[in-house]
């Protein structure tokens, strides 16, 4: 039965006006909240179906600089289509606030299970798998959650693990044509210092730059031994004393601890990372081997990844997962949210990659713009000296027959983006545009 305000006693309630979202969403309880968001259980209107929706304040976002990371958020979540995975439906804005509509799962936190007892060794190891799968599949996607932990850890109503919270994550490309979202610095590491404190990898505390992939596995190896032992590795009341020990790597395992369990710890909890377990390691490891179906971590459900598909949508073009899809709506404008000046538009084609790209490369060279980078499924241009403008186009596989072509630009005073795409670029594309009540052919 769907809950109503009325019967969440004691919870926070929405001002009547933000209950409704849209027309299309309901807002119930508060279940949970932080310095600048609050998630609340709601519905879908039309199809009663739940969802866990995240509140975000602009205003205090924008104020403490924090802009960044909830687009960081967005561009990280959008990439995601694991099972193990919380899913983002979609994203909305209203003058104040931003909204994720996300997957709700039903049995809460692992924390919380966890906290009141130790789990058995097969039981770990069963949720330790569901970790990495997810943990794997998102580094495969230029991913890095930074904040693993058991309160991010959500179980569905199958007590199924879901990972969640990518506020603190990192995002990287994997072509760098556009490096606006990408986190990583010139000498390819990670040097933001994040996480939580019994959490957190050696080589964060040392300042001297990280991998993404490799403080993943250290906190993975973290939540393995909460969840087999009760009890943390490396704590102490002081945090400076914490992280001495965090940086011995010194740790006893509890005597219920099979050795195997206990080799494969010592591997993932390895202090220096250039030694450390990585994910196709653990993979292969004789404990988690145990029970564990590979197609978990590779099935047919995961979006198709780069070079995946030999047909249409080889090479190096992408596919579109879900979240893509629905962004179509006007729901999904970043631009609107935050008052960018990064403005642009996606339309359907039916003509090939190839082509699309040649014929924007062709269209910006007889306006005397710039091709700067160019690749079988994105090109970006430059005005050169002549105009402040910037503009990437990048095509994407939909269906066997239709590709996505999201176009984006910078505006400027000078030379304002609208006005070149849409006066002088667009018309010399409009025979690739798609139109359902007459598909062109590209030609």
């Amino acid at each position: 039965m769907t809950p109503t305000l009325s019967e969440c006693a004691g919870e926070e309630f929405q001002p009547a006006a933000e209950k409704n979202l849209f027309g299309k969403y309901e807002l119930g309880k508060l279940l949970g909240y932080g310095a600048f968001a609050k998630v609340y259980y709601g519905w879908d209107i039309e199809s009663k179906q739940s969802f866990a929706i995240k509140a975000i304040n602009k205003q205090r976002i924008m104020k403490n600089g924090l802009t960044v990371n909830v687009k960081r958020e967005i561009s990280a979540m959008r990439r995601l289509n694991h099972p193990n995975i919380v899913r983002l439906q979609e994203v909305l804005a209203s003058q104040k606030k931003i909204y994720f509509v996300l997957e709700f799962a039903k049995g809460g936190e692992l924390f919380s299970k966890v906290s009141r007892s130790r789990f058995s060794e097969d039981l770990s190891r069963r949720y330790f798998q569901q970790l990495i799968s997810a943990i794997g599949y998102c580094h495969s996607r230029g991913v890095y959650h930074r904040d693993l932990k058991p309160e991010n850890l959500l179980l569905d109503e199958n007590w199924n693990l879901k990972v969640t919270d990518f506020g603190l994550s990192a995002v990287t490309h994997y072509d760098q044509a556009d490096s606006a979202e990408s986190t990583q610095s010139a000498d390819g590491l990670l040097h933001t210092m994040c996480g939580t404190p019994a959490y957190v990898a050696p080589e964060i505390l040392a300042k001297n730059g990280y991998d993404g992939a490799k403080v993943d596995i250290w906190s993975c190896g973290i939540i393995l031994y909460v969840l087999n032992a009760g009890f943390l590795p490396f704590n102490d009341p002081n945090l400076m004393v914490m992280y001495r020990k965090i940086f011995k790597g010194e740790f006893r395992v509890p005597r219920w601890t099979s050795p195997e369990l206990k080799r494969l710890l010592s591997r993932l909890l390895d202090t220096n990372p250039e030694t450390r377990i990585t994910v196709d390691e653990i993979v292969t490891d004789p404990w988690f081997r145990i029970g564990y179906n590979d197609g978990g971590f590779s099935s047919d459900h995961f979006e198709m990844k780069d070079g995946d598909d030999g047909g249409r949508n080889g090479g190096n073009l992408k596919s579109l997962n879900a979240f893509d899809i629905i962004s179509f709506s006007s729901g999904y404008d970043l631009s609107g949210l935050f008052g960018d000046q990064d403005a642009g538009e996606m339309f359907l084609s039916t003509a090939a990659p190839e082509e699309v790209i040649e014929r924007v490369a062709e269209a910006a060279e007889e306006e005397r713009l710039t091709v700067v980078r160019r690749k079988k499924w994105c090109v970006k241009v430059d005005g050169g000296q002549y105009r402040k403008f910037t503009l990437l186009v990048e095509v994407k596989g939909l269906t066997e027959d239709i590709v996505v072509v999201e176009v984006r630009w910078r505006e400027c005073e000078s030379e304002p983006g609208p006005e070149m795409w849409n006066d002088r670029l667009r018309p010399r594309l409009s025979s690739l545009i798609y139109q359902p009540d007459g598909p062109v052919t590209g030609n």
